[in-house]
C-alpha cells in the first residue's frame, strides 16, 4: 500500500502540484527521499523523526521510501515536511487516507513537533482552491491564507493538533476572514522640499504616466529626497494589483502578518548589488529587486556606481515588463513592471560645472563618469531633469510648498483618464503605450507637430526617443485635462527629454 498527500512546488511564481508518495516496506530501518529533491527536502527526514519522538509517536522501524512526483520537477524548501509527515502517518494508519485527500499540506516541522511558518502559502492556497481542495498550513501563515478565498483552511500549531483534527478528536477553529486594511505608515511629504519647482513638476508627471525618470545634480541638491516622496503621490493599488504584489511577497518571504500588501513597493538596492540580486537568479533562480519592485518603484541612487553588467541587465525588463532567467535546471519568467527612478551626480566629485568647487580633472572627470552609463540605458529614460544646488539664503524657509495630497489628486485624475483610454488594452498607463495605440491617442495640434519636426533632426532623437516624447506629452496633456496635445505640452516634454549631461 502507498499513502499519498498533495503538496506544492514553486517554479518562479507558478505553482506545481506535487504528490508525496510514502511506502513502508520490510527491510532495514531507513528513509529514502527521491524525486529531484534539494538539500532542505532531504534533511526533512531528520526533522520528522525528531518531531515524532518529541510527541511520543512511534516511528516505523522499517524501510521508508518517499517519492515526490512528478520526479522531473525540482523540489526545494522545507515546506514539504508536513506533507511527508502526514503521508507517513497515513501509511501507519494513524490518520485516514480519505481525510488527507481533501487537502494540500505545506509547512516546516520543528524538532519538538511545532509547525513553523513557510514562504508561498498565499499562492499555494489559491492553487488548492482552484482544484477545490483545502489547505493545511502553519498557524503563523493563517492570515496570509485567508486572502486566497479558500474556505477550507486548517492551521495547526503542531503536528499533534492536525492528527487530532483529522481524527475528529479535536476541531481546530476556522480562520476568520479579514477586511483589507490600508497601511497606516505615513508617507514623506513633498512640501518638505523647498524650491526645486521643476524637479517636483517632473516627479508629478512621472507619477501620473508611470514614466522612468533620471535626476541629475550635485550632492545635497535633494535628488534622494524627491525619490523617497514619489510613493506619497502614486495612486493606491487596485485589489488585483494587491493580490499580485502579495503573491510575490509570499514567494520571496516578505509577506506581512497584517495581511495583503496595500502599498506600492519601493526598492532602493545598494550600488554594490550583484546582477543576480538585481534581476534575480542564483542556483534556484530566485526573484530579484526588479521583481520585488513590480507595480512599484525601483530607485537607483548614484547610478554610475553600479556595475556595468547590472545596469545593462535592466534594459530588457524596462521594455518588456518581465525578466526571464535561464538556468540549467530552471527557465523562469518573473513579472518586472516597475517604474525606474535614478539619480546621479554630473561627475565623480559631483561638482562639474561649478566654478567654485570643480576639480582639476574637469572635463575628463565628467566624461569618464558619464561613460559608465551606456547610451541605450540613457535612452530608456522617458524624462531627465536637472536638480541644481539651491542657494540656502535665497529660499523662503517659512514658505510651505504644495503638499503631496494635492499632487496625488491630480495624479489620480490623470491616471483615471488613462485607465478609461486604454480600457480595451492590456495596459493602463501612457508609459506603456506603443505603436498604433500611441498614434491613435496622440492628437497633435499643428504648432505641436511643427515643434517636433524641428526638434527631431536638431537633437538627433531616435524612434524610441520620439515615442517617449509623445508618451510624456500625452501625460502632460492628461494632467491639464486636454484631449489634444498642444505646443506647450510638447515643448515641456522635449525639455525633459533633451536634458543631457555635457562635458
Amino acid at each position: 500500500m502507498v499513502a499519498t498527500v498533495h503538496s506544492i512546488a514553486f517554479q518562479g511564481l507558478e505553482t506545481k502540484f506535487i504528490e508525496v508518495q510514502v511506502q513502508i516496506s520490510p527491510g532495514l530501518p531507513s528513509i529514502s527521499i527521491v524525486g529531484l529533491a534539494d538539500k532542505a527536502v532531504a534533511e526533512s527526514k531528520e526533522r520528522i523523526r525528531a518531531a515524532f519522538h518529541s510527541l511520543s509517536l512511534s516511528f516505523p522501524q522499517k524501510k521508508l521510501t518517499i517519492n515526490l512526483a512528478p520526479a522531473d520537477i525540482h523540489k526545494e524548501g522545507s515546506h514539504f515536511d508536513l506533507s511527508i509527515a502526514l503521508g507517513i502517518l497515513s501509511e501507519m494508519n494513524v490518520i485516514r487516507q480519505q481525510d488527507v485527500d481533501e487537502f494540500i499540506a505545506i509547512g516546516e516541522l520543528s524538532l519538538d513537533g511545532r509547525i513553523n511558518s513557510v514562504s508561498g502559502v498565499l499562492p499555494a492556497a489559491i492553487a488548492a482552491n482552484s482544484i477545490e481542495k483545502g489547505i493545511v498550513c502553519p498557524i503563523g501563515n493563517v492570515d496570509e491564507a485567508v486572502w486566497s478565498g479558500n474556505n477550507s483552511i486548517v492551521a495547526p500549531s503542531n503536528l499533534m493538533e492536525i492528527i487530532n483534527h483529522l481524527n475528529s478528536t479535536q476541531v481546530l477553529e476556522k480562520p476568520k476572514s479579514f477586511n483589507i486594511k490600508p497601511d497606516n505608515e505615513n508617507y514623506l511629504d513633498l512640501k518638505d522640499i523647498k524650491g526645486q519647482l521643476i524637479p517636483k513638476r517632473a516627479l508629478e508627471i512621472a507619477a501620473a504616466g508611470g514614466h522612468n525618470l533620471l535626476m541629475i545634480g550635485p550632492p545635497g541638491s535633494g535628488k534622494s529626497m524627491l525619490a523617497k516622496r514619489l510613493s506619497g503621490i502614486l495612486p493606491p493599488l487596485s485589489h488585483e494589483e494587491m493580490l499580485e504584489v502579495s503573491i510575490i511577497a509570499s514567494i520571496s518571504g516578505t509577506f506581512k502578518e497584517s495581511g495583503l500588501v496595500t502599498k506600492r513597493p519601493y526598492r532602493d538596492p545598494h550600488s554594490s548589488s550583484s546582477m543576480a540580486a538585481m534581476v534575480g537568479g542564483g542556483k534556484n533562480a530566485k526573484p530579484g529587486e526588479i521583481t520585488l519592485a513590480h507595480l512599484g518603484v525601483l530607485f537607483l541612487d548614484e547610478l554610475p556606481e553600479y556595475a556595468n553588467n547590472v545596469l545593462d541587465s535592466l534594459r530588457q525588463p524596462i521594455e518588456d515588463g518581465t525578466v526571464s532567467i535561464a538556468r540549467v535546471n530552471n527557465h523562469i519568467t518573473y513579472p518586472a513592471n516597475f517604474q525606474f527612478i535614478a539619480a546621479m551626480n554630473p561627475c565623480k566629485c559631483g561638482h562639474f560645472g561649478d566654478i567654485m568647487n570643480a576639480c582639476s580633472k574637469s572635463p575628463r572627470c565628467a566624461e569618464d563618469y558619464q561613460a559608465k552609463i551606456s547610451g541605450p540605458l540613457f535612452d530608456r529614460f522617458d524624462m531627465m531633469v536637472d536638480v541644481p544646488a539651491q542657494d540656502i539664503f535665497s529660499l523662503d524657509t517659512t514658505e510651505s510648498g504644495e503638499a503631496s495630497t494635492s499632487v496625488a489628486e491630480r495624479v489620480l485624475a490623470a491616471r483615471q483618464i488613462q485607465s478609461e483610454r486604454y480600457k480595451d488594452q492590456r495596459f493602463y498607463l501612457n508609459s506603456e503605450a506603443d505603436g498604433e495605440v500611441l498614434e491613435r491617442h496622440t492628437e497633435l495640434s499643428p504648432q505641436a507637430l511643427d515643434i517636433l519636426k524641428k526638434a527631431v533632426p536638431k537633437f538627433g532623437i531616435t524612434m524610441r526617443g520620439y515615442n517617449r516624447i509623445l508618451r510624456v506629452a500625452r501625460t502632460i496633456a492628461d494632467l491639464a485635462n486636454s484631449k489634444e496635445i498642444l505646443h506647450h505640452h510638447i515643448a515641456e516634454a522635449l525639455n525633459f527629454r533633451i536634458t543631457k549631461l555635457k562635458a
